[in-house]
């Protein structure tokens, strides 16, 4: 790699909030392991997926991240934590889906360098905080890129068959900036906050796009997962709890 990697010692990992009672999961943190590019998918102008051959992956589970470990010719190194995509398979791969971050050395190189064959390491899966195993009704709710571990848990429910009710809300600016346009079902509402296709309201998150979850509340309640920047991520926790979620079935995931 000829690009200019930060050290590894200026990166500070996302806030993760445990509660008791969530998913205890082994930890693999202390295992690097070679991951072979083998796939970029375009997903929008500013973020695309990419797939890995990891022929000893652990696992994971739905809602997990990895830390993955760049390292340029002259020997400097860049850590970055990032959300798994993939529904966890027996495959040997995983994926990534990364924004372009503005002045970011690691997803520049993804965007910028990165071709099928290229190799980076990788260790984990990491965290059960924000693990869904399937065994319980979940409200996903995400912006942006924090739309990423969420599509891991709606990937593994459709890969599984599974009936266990399970809903998204997805924020975006607009349609061009929806991550897994195309892959989205009925259980999918998406909310645009400053374009959307004619007929669609604009706005942001607010309590009307909770509502219809709520009056439809499996029994024993929703357990909600909310992924984005900090402000978003307050603001779902907050429209959450004012619906009525208990505070202890919040799971939060930020960035930023």
């Amino acid at each position: 790699m000829t690009e200019t990697l930060a050290s590894a010692a200026t990166f500070t990992p996302p806030t993760r909030f445990a509660v008791p009672g969530r998913i205890a999961v082994g930890d693999q943190s202390a295992v690097w392991r070679t991951a072979t590019l083998t796939e970029i998918r375009r997903e929008t102008a500013h973020a695309a997926t990419f797939r890995f051959a990891v022929p000893a992956w652990a696992g994971h589970l739905p809602g997990q991240h990895l830390l993955l470990r760049l390292t340029a010719e002259d020997g400097y190194t860049a850590q970055r934590h990032y959300s798994l995509a993939s529904a966890p398979d027996d495959s040997g791969h995983i994926e990534l889906t990364l924004d372009h971050v503005d002045g970011g050395e690691v997803s520049g190189w993804f965007h910028t360098v990165a071709a099928p064959g290229d190799r980076v390491e990788v260790r984990g899966p990491l965290s059960g905080f924000f693990a869904w195993p399937g065994d319980r009704p979940a409200l996903l709710i995400g912006a942006g890129s924090g739309v990423v571990p969420l599509m891991s848990m709606v990937r593994h429910r459709r890969a599984r068959g599974l009936d266990v009710p399970l809903r998204l809300l997805v924020s975006a600016r607009g349609p061009e900036e929806l991550i897994y346009a195309g892959e989205y079902g009925a259980e999918t509402t998406p909310v645009f906050t400053r374009r959307a296709p004619e007929g669609t309201p604009v706005g942001r998150l607010a309590a009307g796009h909770l509502a219809p979850l709520f009056a439809e509340e499996p029994a024993g309640g929703w357990e909600a997962y909310v992924c984005g920047s900090n402000a978003f991520a307050e603001h779902a926790s907050r429209l959450l709890v004012a619906a009525g979620q208990p505070v202890d079935r919040i799971r939060i995931e930020r960035f930023g």
